[in-house]
């Protein structure tokens, strides 16, 4: 029996999930440029990846390129943007106004890729009742009455790394089902809740490191 998309979604490994969106950002900059076809050999040039993996990432998406043409442009960004969950609106709320969430609030281009931040959340007074780029600030404390009467699955983490955990299992018992952390804490959570670590600070460590061996 051929395993459904929802599947396919779950059984595709997470470096090639990772690897997917850097192809589509080159694939719509081909778009731009009016290019109609793209070979995986040429996506392999430009992410420098190989192009045997880039052939084996797209397997795990339902659409086949053309023998010596590759694949449609316009037919696989609407096929990756699908399959990667670009294509819909995922409602999220962000904890922690501070420079970092407030960066966040301003990144419009966050709406292009299907999340949309639709409030921010905080202790400080001083940016409570504000609005950054249109979206309004609020005490943390309101969240669990707007949460009920305007539910949303994803919390956006940037508050303090020794407030993490806290915040955390505050959001998951108001019903949040997943949580993008931007802190270095790393967030114990249940089973039935995912969580997406993006660590600046490791990223950093690694930067230096490589510099240092230069």
């Amino acid at each position: 029996m051929a395993e459904s998309p929802e599947e396919i979604k779950f059984n595709i490994p997470e470096p090639a999930l990772r690897r997917l969106p850097w192809y589509l950002a080159y694939i719509k900059m081909l778009q731009k440029n009016g290019e109609e076809f793209v070979s995986s050999t040429q996506i392999a040039k430009k992410i420098n990846v190989d192009a045997s993996q880039v052939a084996k990432d797209l397997s795990f998406v339902a659409i086949s390129g053309k023998t010596r043409v590759g694949y449609e442009v316009k037919s696989l960004i609407e096929v990756l943007e699908s399959f990667l969950g670009f294509n819909l609106t995922h409602k999220a709320v962000l904890f922690g106004v501070g420079s970092l969430g407030a960066a966040l609030l301003q990144d419009s281009g966050l709406n292009q890729y299907g999340l949309k931040i639709s409030a921010g959340y905080d202790v400080n007074k001083d940016i409570i009742g504000k609005e950054v780029n249109g979206i309004p600030v609020y005490d943390i404390k309101d969240f669990a009455a707007h949460q009920k009467s305007n539910p949303v699955q994803i919390a956006v983490m940037t508050v303090p790394a020794e407030k993490a955990q806290e915040v955390a299992e505050m959001v998951i018992g108001e019903q949040i089902k997943a949580i993008w952390n931007f802190t270095p804490f790393r967030i114990h959570v249940p089973k039935d809740v995912v969580i997406q670590n993006t660590s600046l600070y490791a990223h950093l460590a690694v930067m230096f490191n490589r510099l240092n061996e230069l």
